[in-house]
């Protein structure tokens, strides 16, 4: 589906002309502004379209209640108001194909959109449903329905193929499952996309320029992303796409919320994904498929998966995360070869620790709340497990479990009444610095966050997928910036 550049819309909504007017001049950084009048009380839509003060066009938008939208008034007046917009020069107005009726427009100086929405699923009809849309003239057919899952969207890009054929289409999977429709457009046949917070999973307009550059993106970009549920407190697409950017790579990087391994996989293969991050609940299920070459001896023995890139067909599965983990204690000189560490978890993130410390020569033993979720671990590793709650002298304490993930910034995973450390790592890297390290900090230990290990094993990753080393400056500056705009800091 060979398109031209896909552009931004900026949905603004208001409740006065005033806010109105603020938010559209506001909307500097859309290639186009749609003007939702519906729910503004004083509206005054030829002040709306002809007191723009850039002229970028305008979509006029008056969505009835029955729609999704805040418009409670009858059809009459509706018809009335988009009479208005288009007489005021009104590049674009949309109306319902539930409607049953559509504005008189000259198609040279306004366009038509006409819409149809399904708040709930992807409706069997929908291939219908776009034919009467362009039988009623539309210039753009806009579909937006739901993703309950994110295989939808694989269903919405087919039906998409069949209609971008008869003339410009915008086709969004609304919730976060459908997000996918949002950060690739041009994958699903739309001529732009929306951003903004005036429906389910749209994504700030800033965003969707400078994060994931979707007026840039074409047919030939590189798309890789990280798989997992949930996934919008990553920090992963902004640390990967600065770095694209930085390298001037024809590169994006997006959220795949994909519950299981099956799923990652037709979206990627479908998409053209050549990589994917891999995060929980995902990580120990991609080296059991037939299709998968497991590539290190980590993911071999941990059968624990955070990487795969994808060439001619085939998978190719690595767990970089024993690799990043390391990179923060080498980088400051913290030696393993007789050391005595403790690790707390037996998930993924701490049998990928003690595995990684445990290559360099040090004493491991493996703590968890749950003696049974530790005791097959500790077994399967050689190493030993300890009773919940830890004690006593260690040269290094690794915390990998979330205890202390924002928001929840006051857990620990234990007190350290009992416990003294050289060195504290925690894997938690929303905050930066956890309160279990800031308690670690005041008995006296040196502490690593999990900001570390996170940009060293996506620094990996870069270096896998690219053939080129990654700019960790760069990566770290966007993980800091990613978490304080999440956390308001």
């Amino acid at each position: 589906m060979p398109l031209a550049r896909t552009r931004i819309v900026e949905t603004v909504t208001a409740t006065t002309m005033a806010e109105l007017c603020a938010a559209r001049d506001a909307a500097t950084d859309a290639d186009l502004v749609e003007l939702r009048i519906d729910g503004v009380a004083d509206i005054d839509v030829a002040a709306a379209v002809r007191g723009r003060r850039r002229q970028v066009p305008v979509i006029v938008t008056c969505r009835p209640e029955w729609e999704g939208g805040r418009f409670s008034g009858d059809e009459t007046t509706r018809r009335r108001l988009l009479g208005q917009a288009i007489d005021a020069g009104a590049d674009y107005v949309d109306v319902e194909r539930r409607a049953g009726w559509v504005p008189n427009v000259d198609h040279a100086t306004t366009r038509l959109i006409v819409s149809d929405h399904d708040f709930i699923s992807i409706p069997e009809d929908l291939g219908d449903r776009v034919r009467e849309m362009r039988r009623l003239g539309a210039d753009v057919v806009k579909v937006s329905v739901t993703a309950a899952h994110i295989s939808d969207v694989l269903v919405l890009r087919r039906m998409a193929a069949a209609a971008c054929a008869g003339g410009d289409l915008v086709c969004i999977a609304m919730g976060e499952a459908g997000q996918l429709t949002r950060l690739l457009p041009e994958r699903f046949g739309s001529c732009w996309t929306y951003g903004g917070d005036a429906a389910p999973g749209q994504v700030a307009v800033r965003h969707l320029r400078d994060r994931y550059r979707v007026p840039a993106t074409t047919d030939h970009t590189r798309i890789f992303g990280v798989a997992g549920a949930p996934i919008a407190h990553s920090a992963s697409p902004a640390m990967h796409n600065a770095a694209y950017a930085a390298a001037g790579l024809d590169a994006i990087y997006v959220p795949v919320l994909a519950a299981t391994v099956d799923d990652a996989v037709a979206v990627a293969d479908a998409l053209g994904f050549e990589g994917l991050s891999i995060t929980a609940p995902l990580k120990t299920a991609w080296h059991t498929r037939a299709d998968v070459t497991c590539d290190d001896e980590a993911t071999r023995r941990l059968g624990v998966v955070n990487t795969v890139r994808r060439a001619s067909g085939r998978w190719t599965a690595k767990n970089l995360d024993t690799a990043g983990f390391l990179d923060a204690l080498d980088a400051r000189g913290v030696a393993l070869v007789g050391a005595s560490v403790l690790v707390l978890g037996a998930g993924g993130a701490g049998r990928a620790s003690a595995w990684a410390v445990l290559q360099r020569g040090a004493n491991v033993v493996l703590c968890a709340r749950r003696r049974d979720a530790a005791a097959p671990v500790a077994a399967a590793l050689g190493v030993r497990a300890t009773a919940w709650p830890p004690s006593g002298s260690w040269d290094v304490v690794v915390n990998a479990t979330p205890a202390g993930t924002w928001p929840a910034v006051n857990d620990m995973p234990c007190a350290w009444d009992d416990l003294t450390a050289q060195v504290a790592y925690d894997l938690v890297y929303n905050p930066e610095e956890t309160a279990w390290l800031q308690r670690a900090r005041a008995t006296g230990a040196q502490v690593i966050g999990g900001l570390d290990m996170l940009v060293g094993q996506a620094a990996r990753q870069f270096d896998w997928w690219m053939g080129r080393p990654a700019d960790t400056r760069v990566m770290r500056e966007a993980a800091r910036v990613f978490v304080g705009e999440m956390t308001g800091s």
